[in-house]
């Protein structure tokens, strides 16, 4: 019986967290030293967290967790307040793709993630 009902339970989470698709912008330009915001819109009442992506292929690091807590590790100027991701003072080593998630704060629910914003340098002219 308990097993049916996580069922039934992990089924429900899924239809209205799934249903949910978080929206950010597919790409930010910015010159070194720029402040950079990257939000994220599609769930009010979830956690947020930030995940940096550097080459196509390598796996995600977490940045940004429950909305504004950093990981140890991660360097101090990423922060975040709820669902918009702060960067400031962009350099190189700052390029990278940017995804949000979402999770609801039951912790049986799943994750949403959002498409990824792709973070480059202005072209020199």
């Amino acid at each position: 019986l308990l097993p049916a009902l996580l069922a039934v339970a992990l089924g429900l989470c899924l239809l209205f967290v799934c249903g949910a698709a978080l929206t950010q912008p597919a790409s930010k330009t910015a010159n070194p030293g720029d402040t950079v915001q990257i939000t994220c819109s599609g769930s009010s009442d979830n956690y947020y967290g930030w995940y940096q992506q550097k080459t196509p292929g390598s796996a995600p690091v977490t940045v940004i967790y429950d909305d504004t807590r950093r990981p140890s590790g991660i360097p101090s100027p990423f922060s975040a307040s709820t669902n918009t991701l702060t960067i400031p003072g962009v350099q190189a080593e700052d390029k990278a793709v940017y995804y949000c998630g979402s999770s609801d704060k039951l912790p049986i629910c799943v994750s949403v993630t959002g498409q990824g914003t792709v973070l480059m340098g202005r072209p020199m002219c």
